[in-house]
């Protein structure tokens, strides 16, 4: 089954850390990083994001425009029918754009987690 992993990288003590571990320990066909444009310089310094995608959102325009704009850059980019998603990092406002875009595209979502037992998904 082909797995593809959606991260959103954004603010949260520790979050970026968990994805990192995401990325390097799941066995991904694909991984998409969500970020907003403030993070890249950081973001192409981490060699976890050298094995992603990533597509930057302006997170603080309307959240129908947010939604817009995740739905338009992520349909080409999606190939299987579900994917595994983090939101460990970030806001509830990017959360709910996020997912309210992956289930308009349609794709199933299953949500993961990095504990110290590994890989969850929930």
């Amino acid at each position: 089954m082909f797995m593809e992993l959606i991260a959103l990288l954004s603010t949260g003590k520790g979050t970026w850390g968990q994805i990192a571990g995401l990325v390097k320990r799941g066995e991904w066909d694909k991984v998409i990083i969500i970020s907003s444009e403030f993070f890249k310089p950081t973001i192409n310094k981490l060699d976890f994001a050298k094995k992603a995608e990533i597509i930057y959102i302006d997170f603080n325009k309307d959240i129908k425009l947010s939604i817009e704009q995740l739905k338009e850059k992520l349909k080409t980019k999606i190939q299987g029918i579900e994917v595994a998603l983090s939101i460990a990092s970030g806001s509830g406002r990017e959360h709910m754009a996020l997912i309210s875009a992956l289930l308009q595209l349609p794709v199933g979502i299953n949500f993961i987690v990095l504990t110290k037992e590994g890989l969850i998904r929930l």
